[in-house]
């Protein structure tokens, strides 16, 4: 069985994740991005970052994450999300994820995020066993770039079919 490289889902804009403009908070923008991507991976590759933790110890935590808000997300507003391995390497996974609006027409945040492989008991950084190692192989989607500002203009580009 083919594995889907883009993983997509939907979610609705919450109240209490807004501002009193009612634009999603900057910093929930990255709660719905991590949300998206938990319920994806066990939905898709049957990954459960938390049972993976429980019964082996090991799992992901947050390296870092780049992320540019182009348009807002407003209360009640449903929302089409998307991510995708960019790079990965022996410890460590480069995924971006972008927010649209619900029919795609209207890009409203990208994200570059990083998370590293993390042993719980002995608390360090550890190794992609060869099962992941062949998953990422199989999902990973290289950019042309590993530049943030180079891809947010190239996204826009071919979005908006502005010129760079």
């Amino acid at each position: 069985m083919k594995l889907p490289k883009t993983l997509s889902s939907k979610a609705v804009i919450r109240f209490q994740d807004c501002d009193p403009f009612n634009h999603l908070n900057n910093g929930n923008y990255i709660n719905y991005f991590m949300n998206h991507r938990e319920d994806k991976l066990v939905d898709d590759y049957k990954i459960d970052v938390y049972k993976m933790a429980k019964e082996q110890g090991k799992s992901w935590v947050s390296g870092s994450n780049q992320i540019a808000y182009l348009r807002p997300a407003l209360t009640m507003e449903i929302v089409y999300i998307e991510s995708q391995l960019i790079r990965y390497t022996d410890s460590e996974l480069y995924v971006e994820m972008r927010m649209y609006n619900e029919n795609k027409t209207e890009l409203k945040s990208v994200i570059w995020s990083s998370f590293v492989h993390f042993n719980l008991l002995k608390q360090k950084r550890d190794y992609h066993n060869a099962t992941l190692m062949e998953l990422f192989e199989n999902v990973n989607t290289p950019l042309n770039t590993n530049i943030f500002e180079e891809r947010i203009k190239d996204i826009k580009a071919k979005m908006y079919h502005t010129i760079n």
